[in-house]
């Protein structure tokens, strides 16, 4: 399929580039210095997924972002993080909590829920990081995590309504500094074994060493439990669309994305969904991030924000097919979706959605790509690049609030999206809609939105998809189309019954 552009690959998602900050901010402040040193190391007999099943039973937090495309130098990486050493969360809307290397967590009050982006810069600002010898390294050297799509209440004035049981909840926001970080460069078949060290931790790179050489790669069974559960019947979804419809044609919103949660109830080990959704369903962002009490693991197609070489990149995703697997009918079904006018317009909305987002904070900004058509294992979809200039000295965090959530998990216009989803939806979005990924000391980002993603919590997962709802759209149609991007989810799961046995 050389004609079709593939899926584009920024690092497989998770590649990390450079901006100047500026760090006066907390100097007078003593700083934690972090010195990160790398061992590099042939990986012609290596995998990612090999050395994480051979390490995440010695350490704990554990995480796990691959790269799918392994042909092009800048595309290639994949990376390992071993033992969280210092961090930020956030639990609900009034604390927050940070920790430090070798010290007690701290907990700060809330006051004014619109300085979190701050003060989640302000952290970082604590950490005097020094210039590696290893290119590579500079991966290991940021904060690896994730922002729930509930966390908006952080960036805009919106408050929402809804809320989860507390045996589904995870905190809204999740950064931590991991100790080891694996980078395995694709391109060149190498993999370099990157440590911060700083004062006071012990350094383990023996251990981590000898786990990675070990042969022993150990694998469990995982197996479903009881029958597939939804917080929507097909009917009420179908009449969720309607009432979407309704507002769209009363002018409330143009676009409206509506979706729907499933949850199935399961025994053993959920890395194999993992292990056969990223077979299933190769994507620009494959992860696994085990926090003990709950794992996020995904295959997403879509980026929330990338800062790279001084510019702020987005990649909107809106106009969906179905995929039939059958590469005659499925360029046929990808001209069909490029002629297709309801498509092309909830496209062109959510382009320029997203081209007035990075406006609100970067100059110059432009669409570089337009309605490329891209080929996934269930569906088709039109993406579009929309880029920016970033101002020196910009907070991150800052500009990826101003950004989040994605127009394609909201709508437009966003802010009245945002709170007919919160009234129609009957289930709290969670991590569903929010970014995952990483925060660069230097000021880069590179976040995929949690699309095509499971919770795994009590032994249960949760997964959820939506449709963007405009005038035109039939209930009927919507429905089937988050049925077709959950298909990959779905047989992920049963194919991990025929794995670890």
């Amino acid at each position: 399929m050389n004609h079709i552009q593939k899926p584009r690959q920024i690092l497989s998602g998770f590649f990390v580039g450079y901006i100047r900050i500026n760090r006066n901010k907390k100097d007078e402040m003593k700083k934690i210095i972090v010195q990160t040193e790398a061992k590099r190391m042939l990986a012609d007999v290596f995998t990612p997924v090999g050395i994480y099943l051979r390490i995440r039973d010695r350490f704990r937090d554990t995480i796990l972002l691959e790269s799918t495309d392994h042909h092009a130098a800048e595309n290639s990486y994949s990376f390992i993080c071993i033992n969280a050493i210092a961090g930020a969360e956030i639990r609900s809307g009034e604390t927050m909590e940070c920790k430090l290397p070798a010290l007690q967590p701290e907990k700060m009050s809330i006051q004014d829920k619109a300085s979190v982006p701050e003060k989640l810069w302000d952290f970082m600002q604590r950490f005097d990081i020094q210039k590696p010898t290893e290119k590579e390294a500079q991966f290991a050297q940021g904060l690896f995590g994730y922002t729930c799509f509930d966390a908006v209440q952080f960036f805009d004035t919106i408050s929402l309504q809804k809320t989860l049981k507390a045996e589904q909840m995870i905190p809204l926001m999740r950064y931590r500094l991991y100790q080891y970080v694996i980078v395995f460069n694709h391109y060149k078949d190498e993999l370099l074994i990157c440590e911060n060290k700083i004062a006071g931790i012990e350094s383990e790179m023996q251990v981590v060493e000898s786990l990675i050489r070990s042969k022993d790669v150990p694998m469990y069974p995982f197996r479903s439990k009881g029958a597939e559960a939804s917080n929507l019947t097909d009917k009420e979804y179908k009449e969720m669309v309607q009432q979407g419809i309704q507002s769209c044609m009363r002018g409330d919103v143009f676009q409206i994305v509506l979706s729907r949660r499933f949850q199935q109830s399961f025994t053993g080990d959920e890395f194999n969904v993992y292990r056969a959704l990223r077979s299933i369903n190769p994507s620009p962002y494959l992860f696994f991030f085990d926090y003990g009490e709950y794992k996020l693991m995904g295959s997403s197609p879509e980026a929330q924000l990338v800062i790279q070489n001084g510019k702020a990149i987005v990649h909107p995703i809106a106009g969906t097919f179905k995929r039939t697997g059958d590469d005659e009918t499925d360029q046929h079904m990808a001209e069909q979706l490029l002629k297709d006018a309801k498509e092309n317009a909830e496209h062109v909305m959510l382009v320029d959605l997203a081209r007035n987002d990075l406006s609100r904070a970067c100059t110059d900004v432009e669409v570089s790509h337009y309605r490329q058509v891209q080929y996934y294992s269930h569906v088709i979809h039109l993406v579009s690049e929309v880029v920016g200039k970033v101002p020196s000295g910009y907070n991150p965090f800052q500009l990826m609030a101003q950004t989040f959530p994605a127009g394609t998990l909201s709508g437009a216009p966003k802010f009245k999206a945002m709170e007919l989803i919160d009234h129609n939806e009957p289930t709290a979005r969670s991590y569903y809609g929010g970014a995952i990924g990483f925060m660069g000391f230097d000021g880069s980002c590179n976040h995929a939105i949690m699309i095509r993603t499971f919770l795994s919590k009590n032994n249960t997962l949760y997964y959820q998809a939506g449709a963007g709802v405009v005038a035109a759209s039939n209930p009927e149609s919507e429905l089937q189309e988050v049925n077709n991007k959950l298909g990959a989810l779905k047989k992920a799961i049963g194919i991990a019954e025929k794995l670890g046995r």
